[in-house]
């Protein structure tokens, strides 16, 4: 393999992808080499997995730009409207719901722009009671023993401050909602952390997603897809936090 080889193939996946192999000025081969002929084109995850990671990593930026350009992929290459306000509700779970309201915006004209409605809200008529069940059932199943571990620990005071809401809202809301499926909102997951610098969470949700369903490949793939997109030094901290979880 060459680097006109990968350049060729890069092209192809833009094209393939978005429509154009059109990229930025000053950028050079860069995107087309590297990105797009090295990372989108290695086999472990389909086209659409790869923009559910790209579309979960440029939401808890938020990265504007580049988000409307892979919304409008995603759209071409068969996400429904539905799974991609979940995908960037659950980032605003990670990075902050403020940094939803500016990406469901940007979706919400972007699907206006298609003529394709907004989707309706699920509904949310469970109790808080039924959430924390849902949630604590919902996290156990998915964590194992590590449900119960670090700040997740039911004992401990200070996290516990908050902790309880976020099983409520994350795992008994957000991650009980329709649109996706579990498995994609473990990749959403692995992508969000590893953009957001946090390598601990990549790891933990990492092991995770080996229980429902994807390999530990994937999971691997889910972390590169990113580095294109916000860095290739959060990227390798992640490697190297699930390479250790992995081994143990």
């Amino acid at each position: 393999m060459t680097r006109h080889d990968l350049r060729h193939r890069g092209e192809a996946t833009l094209r393939t992808v978005f429509g154009s192999a059109a990229q930025q000025a000053g950028l050079a081969n860069l995107l087309t080499e590297a990105a797009y002929g090295g990372i989108w084109t290695r086999p472990e995850l389909s086209v659409q997995d790869r923009l559910i990671c790209s579309i979960a990593a440029l939401g808890v930026g938020p990265r504007l730009k580049a988000l409307r350009r892979h919304i409008g992929a995603g759209l071409d290459h068969g996400l429904t409207a539905e799974a991609i306000r979940e995908i960037l509700v659950q980032a605003g779970l990670y990075a902050g719901f403020s940094a939803a309201e500016e990406t469901l915006e940007l979706a919400g004209e972007m699907f206006a722009a298609r003529g394709i409605q907004f989707p309706a809200d699920p509904p949310e008529d469970a109790s808080l009671e039924e959430l924390d069940r849902r949630g604590a059932a919902l996290m156990a199943s998915l964590h194992g023993s590590r449900a119960t571990q670090g700040y997740a620990s039911p004992d401990n005071p200070v996290t516990g401050l908050l902790y309880p809401a976020a099983i409520r809202y994350g795992y008994g809301e957000i991650w009980s909602r329709p649109g996706l499926e579990i498995r994609q909102r473990a990749l959403v997951a692995v992508a969000c952390f590893t953009a957001l610098r946090l390598p601990d969470q990549v790891a933990k949700f990492g092991q995770s997603a080996l229980n429902i369903g994807l390999t530990k490949a994937q999971v691997l793939e889910a972390i590169i897809q990113t580095a294109p997109l916000t860095g290739f030094p959060p990227a390798l901290n992640a490697l190297g936090a699930i390479s250790a979880a992995f081994t143990a």
